[in-house]
């Protein structure tokens, strides 16, 4: 196991964070255990870190759960090629103090202002640097590959789920308020495997990116490691090229170097297959479902008049209750869950029309199908050329990282944000989305 605590503090750099992590990028070349590679840290709250108590020094801390869950269940659904290469570090309080010392002022203002490196953390997460080396880093966050089976929607939904992809619909309750929209990307452009969709989808994200100066998460661009704004946009050409090159030249050149390795690579199309097929039902068939199966569990009481007095028939969806129990799966769960789905063997069910027996694999199929509607693709590119011909696209020149597990607890969130997002959609000018992998039958 490589030993942090070899390194300095001042030799890793900040790169960037999600909601529960933050990444630091090895800077120097002496360690060859370092070199490459990128720590993975999780972060606590600041309301939560200042009312935790001192560390608890009793146990052993178990390696961070997103090790055993990309080898034992990710493994399973993408290829090992598409994923980072992941270890355990064990870490020492004073020195992640000095860490977050030296580094708090780089973080984004609106983070600093939420969390911050969990300092009792006992162990973090060694990972492939995927944007730190002498190469341009594509960071894609696609999200929704697909739109919904018109089955399990309502009849005030139908019509608008089945024309307006979930993103372009978001997009639209986010610019609620604002003067113009900041981005026309749909995710069901990129995920065509057409490249006139998917260069109309670079071009949307490019485009947002610019609007957003950099801001809007669903594209972010490396350049040797550095974070990369638009007013920046001359460091991603090649030294060859003239510094002083038009920037409708460099947007044109980024499309262009970056849709051959998407277009060739596997990832879109099986990230689109796994987020349709998991969620089979929608929020709101799940959601029926999670109503259908307490009202069952409510009338097989012994005394179903007296049942219905004491235990309420309407849970929000995903909140364990005397009724249905809904823990957070464990990593066994996961594991026994990604080896039934991936088994040739395993049973078929009926999606259109579900049984309350099988509500926790609705359940963990749909958190599932959350985690890849959320994950990020990262692409390896060459700096660019104002004039591009196709990149040596290799396989672990597309990886996809951010594949963490969801909680259970988020379902009754994501019902209520779906309904709002619909909601507010139903007065606007629609804006009807091509689902190229969608069956005809379907619609």
């Amino acid at each position: 196991m490589a030993n942090i605590l070899e390194t300095a503090p001042h030799d890793w750099k900040y790169v960037s964070e999600g909601g529960a992590t933050i990444v630091f990028s090895y800077t120097r070349s002496a360690h060859s255990d370092f070199d490459g590679m990128v720590l993975r840290l999780r972060k606590i709250s600041l309301k939560k870190s200042a009312t935790e108590g001192p560390d608890n020094a009793c146990g052993e801390e178990p390696d961070d759960p997103t090790i055993e869950y990309q080898t034992k269940c990710m493994q399973g659904l993408i290829p090992p090629e598409h994923l980072p290469r992941l270890q355990t570090v064990h870490l020492d309080r004073s020195w992640l103090e000095e860490l977050s010392r030296l580094h708090n002022s780089t973080r984004p203002e609106n983070r600093r202002a939420k969390d911050e490196i969990d300092l009792k953390r006992k162990k973090g997460v060694l990972a492939t640097d995927l944007v730190g080396g002498n190469w341009l880093a594509v960071e894609i966050k696609p999200k929704w590959a697909f739109l919904p089976s018109p089955i399990h929607l309502s009849e005030e939904t139908r019509s608008i789920k089945t024309q307006t992809c979930r993103f372009c619909m978001h997009s639209h309750l986010r610019a609620r308020g604002s003067q113009e929209e900041i981005t026309n990307y749909c995710p069901l452009d990129l995920f065509s495997g057409d490249k006139t969709r998917i260069l109309k989808a670079i071009h949307d994200l490019w485009d947002a990116w610019v609007a957003s100066n950099a801001t809007v998460n669903n594209l972010k661009i490396f350049a040797r490691g550095k974070f990369v704004t638009p007013s920046e946009a001359h460091v991603m050409l090649s030294e060859n090229e003239a510094a002083g090159e038009e920037f409708s030249v460099i947007r044109d050149a980024f499309a262009s170097a970056l849709v051959e390795p998407l277009l060739r690579t596997p990832v879109l199309h099986i990230l689109s297959d796994l987020q349709r097929d998991l969620d089979a039902l929608d929020i709101e068939g799940l959601s029926r479902l999670w109503r259908l199966t307490e009202s069952s569990a409510i009338l097989n009481q012994t005394n179903p008049s007296q049942a219905s007095e004491s235990v309420p028939t309407s849970t929000p969806l995903g909140v364990t209750s005397r009724c249905i129990q809904a823990p957070d799966p464990t990593i066994s769960d996961w594991i026994d869950f990604v080896h039934n789905y991936s088994s040739p063997d395993k049973p078929t069910l009926d999606h259109s029309n579900p049984s309350p027996d099988h509500l926790r694999y609705y359940i963990l199929a749909y958190l599932l199908s959350a985690t890849f509607k959320d994950c990020s693709v990262i692409v390896k590119l060459d700096f660019l050329q104002s004039c591009t011909t196709a990149s040596n696209v290799t396989p672990n020149s597309v990886t996809v990282i951010d594949l963490d597990p969801k909680k259970v607890d988020k379902l009754k969130d994501w019902e209520k944000l779906d309904q709002e997002i619909v909601r507010t959609y139903a007065s606007a000018n629609k804006k009807t989305c091509i689902d190229a992998w969608k069956s005809p039958n379907t619609t």
